[in-house]
């Protein structure tokens, strides 16, 4: 028998027995963090993500794609250079948020719908905060001092140039995948079934928010009070948290750069969200297929660092006239 005495110790098992120990020394920190997170989750997250995971399953299940994407084929195929599923995959991570299309992403390659290679380059330019949260709650807290219009441009203008980086480090191509590896669009299926893989995607993404939820209740009691690092901090950890204690922190045109910065990186919790979802049903390690979880990070580094440049060059030029129609 294995004497695992004998072993040495691994940093995840001593990050996990420190965790327990956090957890059993401060419950009341940890209830509140719990909370939290699955409010935002049961509030926020479930009612955004859940119906459009469940219709998009039915739409790929059916045979639905095809005519989804027939009036924007132009645009997928002769502007992005996408199969329509690879599209499909972009414009669901664009509009739905993260892990949306990291999960879209992971899904259409273990069913043979994309290449690994259209894969790993999808899964670095799809996988961004949604236009509603960004609109909606990000924008609640800019702040008089930061235009409306300056955030989400400085978030999804760098989609393209990292787009043009992406490809020529993946070169992902048009070409279709091979037919036999393709899933088969019968039209029926089981929607119990799908409703269910679609929950337990769910299941995991509140999990997450809420560790991480908890892990920013700590982060939240270190001294310092509310100090702009410490903001920083709790962005970096889970972006929701972050973004307030930003805005009660941090004033002016900084506040924009730091909301700005912590967005595009996306939090780790996003990261760890993203992780959860690349390996989907019924398929091997998503990193067999080359979907790694490093590339992803650096990639949202290199987005976070691009964007705050974009946003840096934006604010230097408030005397372009189509910059003053907006507020």
């Amino acid at each position: 028998m294995e004497n695992t005495a004998s072993r040495p110790a691994s940093p995840a098992g001593i990050a996990s027995v420190l965790a327990l120990i956090l957890l059993l020394t401060h419950p009341g920190l940890s209830f509140e963090g719990a909370g939290r997170g699955l409010l935002l989750w049961s509030e926020t997250v479930l009612p955004t993500l859940l119906p459009f995971m469940i219709c998009s399953n039915v739409i790929v299940a059916s045979g639905g794609l095809p005519y989804l994407m027939r009036p924007l084929r132009p645009l997928v195929r002769n502007l992005l250079r996408l199969s329509d599923d690879g599209g499909y995959v972009l414009i669901s991570g664009l509009l739905c948020g993260c892990p949306m299309g990291a999960r879209t992403c992971a899904e259409f390659l273990a069913q043979g719908r994309i290449t690994p290679a259209e894969a790993r380059y999808l899964l670095a330019i799809s996988n961004h905060p949604s236009p509603m949260f960004v609109l909606g709650y990000l924008a609640s807290n800019l702040g008089p001092e930061v235009p409306v219009w300056l955030v989400p441009a400085s978030l999804y203008l760098p989609v393209i140039p990292i787009a043009g980086l992406a490809r020529i480090v993946y070169r992902p191509g048009c070409a279709k995948p091979p037919q036999s590896r393709r899933g088969t669009d019968s039209g029926s299926f089981d929607f119990d079934s799908l409703m269910m893989r679609s929950v337990e995607v769910m299941v995991r993404i509140g999990g997450y928010i809420m560790l991480f939820s908890i892990l920013a209740s700590f982060i939240e009691q270190l001294p310092g009070g509310t100090s702009p690092f410490k903001a920083v901090l709790l962005g970096v950890a889970e972006i929701t948290t972050g973004i307030r204690a930003i805005a009660q922190s941090v004033n002016g045109p900084l506040r924009g750069l730091c909301l700005t910065a912590v967005t595009a990186f996306g939090g780790l919790s996003g990261a760890a969200q993203t992780r959860s979802v690349l390996r989907p049903y019924g398929s091997l390690p998503a990193k067999n297929a080359g979907l790694s979880i490093r590339h992803y990070v650096m990639w949202k580094l290199l987005h976070a660092l691009t964007a705050c440049l974009l946003y840096i060059l934006l604010r230097r030029l408030p005397s372009l006239p189509l910059l003053r129609l907006f507020p």
